[in-house]
């Protein structure tokens, strides 16, 4: 499929998650054969554009194209001026986030808060299309809540805007992560534009990635939570779609390599200091479900230096060979339950 003038190689896609999908984390995704990757939400804030985190965010020195910034605001002018300044920076596609449920932003009348006011959405959406020559794409939920569901109304505003793809994360925001996902409204939504669609939302395997695919009839899958420690879903579910087959569980030499090559670009991405903090969680997701994980978390976070904690990550996955050539999750639940 294509944003605009970009082919994507797939339709699986990497989900902006602030405080995840860095650069190093994004470039990783891609390589595992997601075929589209967003970044993490920017502030449209003049003020914060010089602040280290919004140019750390905005970074995409080496990343495989097309690349992808996401901002969000509740100024129609100040997202517009927001869109052109990270398209001088090389943003090739803006992306506008109207689905995050997080009560910092949407009590800026940010994020998903924006679905309250229809007018506003309309204004925002005319003013960074119009300020920019690239793609513009929307992110956004089924509603504010329930009671209050507006993604049909929101979807055909935006095609009329000139918005380029949608993506729908199938909940409200008073719903926040809770619950089941509602595909129904996603198949609405394809029904009603004729821009692109992809279903966000509980997708967690390649057979579940199949399903989505069937029952709301969207163009792509966008993959969050899933993807957190397990990169190598991107190639899994793409095989999967492609074949109807299974690829095997990664190799745990592949891992070990693959931990390496992440964790010295996130080293180098954020500076020893706060690379060494910051890859914790990361490096926790990764051995999550694996024999010995969680002595491993308790030793691993009392590391001072990214040596150590390098070292000790490719002593556990070395360990890890032990039961197989290939990663075994949930083997230590399954010796408990024996």
């Amino acid at each position: 499929m294509n944003i605009g003038p970009h082919f994507l190689r797939n339709n699986v896609f990497v989900a902006p998650m602030a405080g995840v999908t860095d650069r190093p984390f994004r470039q990783l995704c891609k390589q595992l054969g997601a075929g589209y990757a967003v970044s993490e939400m920017a502030a449209s804030d003049p003020r914060l554009w010089d602040s280290e985190k919004t140019a750390r965010r905005t970074n995409h020195d080496g990343e495989m194209e097309p690349k992808a910034v996401q901002i969000a605001g509740a100024d129609p002018s100040v997202l517009a001026t927001c869109a052109k300044f990270n398209v001088d920076r090389g943003a090739q596609i803006i992306d506008i986030n109207m689905g995050c449920p997080v009560k910092k932003v949407c009590s800026s009348w940010c994020g998903s808060a924006l679905l309250q006011n229809e007018k506003l959405v309309g204004e925002i959406l005319d003013a960074v299309v119009t300020a920019v020559d690239v793609p513009v794409t929307l992110k956004f939920r089924t509603g504010w809540n329930r009671q209050n569901k507006n993604a049909l109304t929101i979807a055909r505003m935006a095609q009329e805007s000139g918005i380029a793809m949608l993506t729908l994360h199938g909940r409200t925001r008073a719903d926040g992560y809770g619950g089941e996902a509602e595909y129904e409204t996603i198949a609405a939504v394809k029904a009603t534009v004729s821009i692109p669609v992809v279903a966000n939302g509980d997708i967690t395997s390649p057979e579940k990635a199949r399903h989505v695919l069937d029952v709301t009839g969207a163009d792509a899958v966008m993959i969050g939570r899933a993807a957190q420690g397990r990169p190598w879903i991107f190639r899994e579910i793409d095989h999967f779609l492609r074949t109807g087959q299974y690829l095997p569980p990664p190799l745990v030499a592949e891992v070990r390599a693959l931990m390496n090559e992440h964790l010295q670009a996130h080293y180098a991405f954020y500076g020893e200091y706060m690379g060494l903090r910051t890859a914790r969680k990361h490096i926790g997701w990764y051995v999550r479900d694996l024999s010995g994980s969680e002595a491993f978390r308790q030793q691993m976070n009392r590391l001072e230096s990214c040596e150590e904690q390098l070292a000790a990550v490719d002593a556990f996955f070395e360990s890890q060979a032990t039961f197989g050539d290939r990663l075994q999750y949930g083997l230590a639940e399954q010796k408990l339950a024996a």
